[in-house]
């Protein structure tokens, strides 16, 4: 029999304090545990469940008082400023529970943890962001289940009574112990009252937009939300109070699958519109993979016309997937321009709107007709897969004069052909002397010819600056395209997708003999262009000219065993910022090969280097016929 290991005294102390603070509120044990030494406070710290260092945490405010309490000297000052800031010991039960998600939500709550001084009166009274993030991650997880169960038909008790399930409140009471000692703990509305001031963005499907649900969130100050499946009048009705207890903090709001009716969208749109001087405004509105149930009506609801050309705060809008009719795509946009609107991304993707922007082209060949507004704040237009051909091409370039600032611009999926982009190269031509604001353009399966992109290039040449980011894969090109694209990588771009466009080897051998300066390249995609050895030595003559290089996706190129020595020689010598080499799906990757010959694929210590286990072969893709 193995060694029975004994808990030390300190240790056997610590459990009695965590199980006594799950189990009860008592300030008396909590002010005594804040006057304990440094080191035993935070070995207690360590072994505290979420709902316990909760109570802790919540204690202090009445607890401690900044006249009183560790005030001489400079060890206690960083004693005092320790005890009242548990953000590494939030952050590391959040990334213990939800471990797939620490680095992203981090990275999220990062760029979005600022806020303006009227934000601040309705912000949770946290001490950190970490445990914001952990009670709206957990409330949402309860959320979920809650929804699953009022799914099933035979439901019909309360929302609030649901139980909340063992493998849950395991996670923040140490093994459920506290439920015998709180009956009501196990329930949903425990769980809400308890932590909805915390939540900020919530995910909704339509059984919980009822009036229950709203009584149990009154104390959420949330900020965004999604919903999900709207569809009757009783949904909206819930969600329109929901919107109304919130209406002072919310600026997002995210509908997917749902199923509008005019009077249903009004209803919901007055509510955004609403102004007070404590209200911070709508700033994002989306509906996605969703329909609209009068699409034959000839002008948009009042309601959605009153959100785009009175909200000021607006600064993205989403109508993605909703089989929208051209003349509301045309409404949206019109509306938007003649009201000079303050957004900056507008997304009408997988749209057939094909016709949408042909009074642009008339309006601007009459004398006679009255002229547009300029649409000056939009920065991105995303109109992927939706069905424009070479004449919708040539009407957004007259529409593009009026959104003289437009920097992101998405046509990939639409057949627009060569003819279409011969369309837009006059536009490039006639701004190239002057300020051109553009830099990513998409135009990924478009039916594009090697003839109309190198048109294309050489016309994105000329601009004074250059573009950022180019994406033209899923175009087939065939090799002649290699000497273009070698040339275009020598003047400026930094990022640029050409994946399965056809190169093959010859094509790979053309780009790297045109490669003959430095570039300022940082990202390339050459996936699934089935160049062999050929792959290798272009990526070699690329890093040599490109010392900013950090992202190379290489995938599925034919790549043999024998790249490996031409990419490690090359990442050597080149000694730049190489961060991720993709070489997965190749040949490479069904041969053995010796630790040593991956050894110089390490930037600072960590391989930059992905394989798959599995060997690609000589046989077509899953995208090919």
């Amino acid at each position: 029999m193995g060694e029975i290991k004994v808990p030390s005294l300190v240790n056997l102390c610590i459990y009695s304090i965590r199980d006594e603070l799950i189990q009860v509120d008592d300030l008396n044990l909590s002010s005594v545990l804040y006057r304990l030494p440094t080191e035993l406070f935070d070995q207690l710290l360590l072994q505290l469940p979420p709902l316990a260092l909760q109570k802790l945490q919540q204690g202090k405010s009445v607890i401690l008082d900044d006249h009183e309490l560790l005030t001489d000297g400079v060890d206690n000052q960083r004693k005092r400023k320790r005890y009242l800031n548990f953000e590494e010991e939030w952050k590391n039960l959040y990334e213990a529970r939800w471990p797939a998600f620490g680095w992203r939500s981090k990275n999220f709550r990062s760029k979005s943890s600022a806020r303006s001084a009227n934000q601040k009166e309705v912000e949770c009274e946290s001490a950190n962001d970490w445990q914001q993030m952990y009670w709206e991650a957990h409330l949402q997880n309860c959320l979920d289940t809650a929804a699953e169960l009022t799914l099933f038909p035979s439901f019909r008790g309360r929302i609030s009574e649901i139980e909340v399930p063992e493998s849950i409140l395991n996670y923040i009471d140490h093994r459920g112990r506290i439920s015998r000692f709180t009956c009501d703990y196990s329930k949903f509305a425990y769980h809400c009252q308890q932590f909805g001031s915390y939540a900020r963005h919530l995910r909704l499907p339509n059984v919980l937009c009822v009036e229950e649900t709203c009584l149990l969130l009154r104390n959420a100050r949330l900020e965004s939300l999604e919903l999900q499946w709207i569809k009757s009048y009783m949904h909206v009705e819930g969600l329109c109070k929901l919107i109304s207890q919130n209406y002072r903090s919310l600026k997002s709001i995210k509908f997917m699958h749902c199923k509008f009716t005019v009077s249903s969208l009004d209803a919901i749109c007055d509510l955004l519109c609403m102004h007070s001087p404590q209200a911070l405004g709508m700033q994002h509105f989306s509906i996605k993979t969703s329909n609209f149930l009068e699409n034959n009506f000839q002008s948009l609801p009042a309601g959605l016309i009153s959100l785009l050309s009175s909200g000021r705060s607006l600064s993205s809008l989403c109508l993605s997937d909703n089989h929208l009719p051209r003349h509301f795509a045309r409404k949206v946009f019109d509306t938007l321009v003649d009201a000079s609107s303050g957004i900056t991304v507008l997304d009408l993707s997988e749209n057939n709107i094909a016709g949408w922007l042909s009074h642009f082209k008339y309006k601007n060949r009459s004398s006679t007709d009255g002229t547009y507004n300029s649409l000056k704040s939009l920065k991105e237009l995303n109109l992927r897969n939706c069905n424009l051909q070479m004449d919708d091409v040539d009407c957004l370039r007259y529409a593009l004069v009026h959104v003289p600032n437009l920097e992101q611009l998405d046509l990939s999926d639409n057949p627009i052909e060569t003819s279409g982009i011969r369309c837009l190269i006059p536009y490039f031509k006639e701004t190239s002397y002057k300020y051109f604001p553009l830099v990513e353009l998409k135009l990924e399966s478009c039916e594009l010819t090697c003839f109309g992109v190198c048109e294309l290039l050489e016309a994105l040449s000329s601009l004074r600056k250059p573009l950022n980011f180019l994406s033209i894969g899923g175009n087939s090109l065939g090799s002649e395209i290699g000497t273009a694209l070698g040339k275009f990588l020598c003047g400026g771009i930094q990022a640029l997708d050409i994946e399965d466009i056809g190169l093959g080897s010859s094509g790979f051998m053309r780009a790297g003999q045109a490669i003959v300066k430095e570039t300022k390249l940082h990202s390339i995609n050459i996936s699934k262009n089935r160049g062999g050895i050929e792959t290798a030595r272009f990526l070699s003559k690329l890093f040599s000219h490109a010392p900013d290089l950090s992202t190379v996706n290489a995938k599925y190129n034919f790549m043999p065993k024998e790249s490996l020595s031409i990419l490690s020689s090359a990442v050597k010598a080149a000694k730049g910022k190489l961060e991720h080499l993709d070489l997965r799906g190749n040949i490479i990757c069904g041969q053995q090969v010796h630790l040593s010959e991956l050894a110089e694929f390490q930037t600072n210590g960590f391989s930059i280097l992905e394989l798959s286990s599995s060997p690609a072969l000589n046989e077509p893709y899953d995208d090919d016929p």
